[in-house]
């Protein structure tokens, strides 16, 4: 019994744990970034949102972490990526601003959380809100 509560113990507390993230894709000097971290990051990790997708940031002029492996990357930044279990959930291209970026958020979340992950798409046009690679 003591083994069995160690072990889930383990794997709840255990950062490689599969659980939902919002993987942010920025890159320096990118301004609409910087607009998000004035904005949103401050709060993001006080949010229901924050709580259920905790932020995961990903410098995207570095290699792709292994276990984000699955993720198709874009050469703009802001993307916003919700990921859980090895699967995305949807993605959230440049940033739209304060009000519309927890709208778009939240239809993701609610996407999650019904167990819906996204279809693979093609690569769409990059929003005007977004920073392109160097």
């Amino acid at each position: 019994m003591r083994f069995l509560a160690t072990l889930i113990l383990a794997l709840l507390l255990s950062p490689t744990a599969l659980a939902a993230e919002l993987i942010v894709f920025e890159q320096k000097g990118c301004v609409w970034c910087q607009r998000f971290d004035r904005e949103i990051a401050p709060a993001y990790a006080k949010t229901t949102e924050g709580k259920r997708a905790p932020l995961r940031r990903v410098d995207i002029a570095k290699p792709l972490p292994e276990d984000l492996s699955f993720v198709v990357r874009e050469r703009f930044t802001p993307v916003f990526v919700l990921v859980e279990n090895g699967a995305e959930f949807g993605r959230i291209r440049g940033y739209p601003g304060e009000t519309f970026f927890w709208g778009l958020l939240a239809n993701l979340i609610e996407r999650l959380d019904h167990g819906d992950p996204a279809p693979a798409a093609p690569n769409a046009a990059p929003p005007p809100s977004a920073t392109f690679a160097e």
